[in-house]
């Protein structure tokens, strides 16, 4: 095996999102990729640097942070640094759950895309995916990028919610209420309410001012502050309200409150003060 080059940083795992094979982080400064094809389809973006690469009988290039590289299933292609600065870079390979075969040939006639709100949704889906639980967001996300990738290659426009989206909130709102603990995918919830996931959560938004993973979220924090009030650890509330650990519970509980959890529950004694 050829051990990694200087300066050569990877991480890569495969996260609990339907649709989503893997998730590759990577830094190269002179990393070369052979020709190969992958089963997947390769959704990249990049946050510095530049890099050149064949896709098919042509030749691509992209710079800097604006645009989305997207390279369809079966279809060789190569990649290669243009600086000696390299590139960084983050992956995600999609199944045919998120885009059908069929929009292949598509793709690869137009593989880089300057989009910069698909650009901004993979982003935040990144940021969702380095923290484990939070998969409802990011199952969210994807089925938002889903539907501007298939804006992109097959002009299909994003239904506006009509005169049933109130329905649908109140419907959602209930079971997002009757499993606040136990959580529930986006899927689920879709396949349970009958509307496509997108416009579910479209429709949510329109008639509660948030999107359905973060009033879970809100929901949970209000149970974690109860309970920590009861003089319960920080490290049981996490798992009782529904998230997946201490650390979880505490990036979310001080993005809420504005303080840790265990700041927070020592204000009931009166030995530390109110404001953090």
């Amino acid at each position: 095996m050829t051990p990694d080059r200087p300066r050569t940083s990877i991480s890569a795992w495969r996260p609990p999102v339907p649709g989503i094979a893997e998730v590759f982080h990577a830094h190269f400064t002179d990393h070369a990729y052979p020709a190969h094809t992958h089963d997947t389809w390769d959704l990249m973006i990049l946050d510095a640097g530049s890099v050149d690469f064949a896709l098919g009988r042509h030749r691509h290039g992209a710079t800097g942070n604006a645009s989305v590289l997207l390279l369809p299933p079966g279809v060789p292609h190569d990649g290669r640094t243009v600086t000696e600065s390299g590139f960084r870079k983050r992956n995600l390979y999609l199944d045919d759950s998120v885009l059908p075969q069929h929009l292949a040939d598509r793709a690869a006639d137009t593989p880089v895309l300057n989009d910069q709100l698909l650009r901004g949704r993979i982003d935040q889906l990144h940021s969702a995916l380095v923290h484990p639980g939070d998969g409802f967001e990011a199952e969210s996300r994807l089925s938002f990028i889903r539907e501007r990738l298939h804006l992109h290659l097959a002009a299909l426009q994003p239904r506006t919610p009509g005169r049933e989206a109130n329905r649908l909130a109140v419907q959602l709102r209930e079971l997002l209420d009757a499993r606040t603990q136990a959580g529930l995918s986006l899927h689920e919830a879709a396949a349970t309410l009958h509307a496509h996931p997108t416009h579910l959560i479209r429709c949510f938004k329109q008639t509660y001012g948030l999107p359905p993973h973060a009033y879970l979220t809100g929901k949970r924090i209000e149970h974690a502050r109860r309970l920590l009030l009861d003089g319960h650890c920080p490290a049981e509330v996490a798992t009782t309200v529904g998230l997946h650990d201490q650390s979880h519970l505490n990036r979310h509980f001080t993005r809420h409150v504005g303080t840790t959890p265990a700041r927070y529950q020592r204000t009931r004694t009166g030995s530390y003060p109110t404001t953090s």
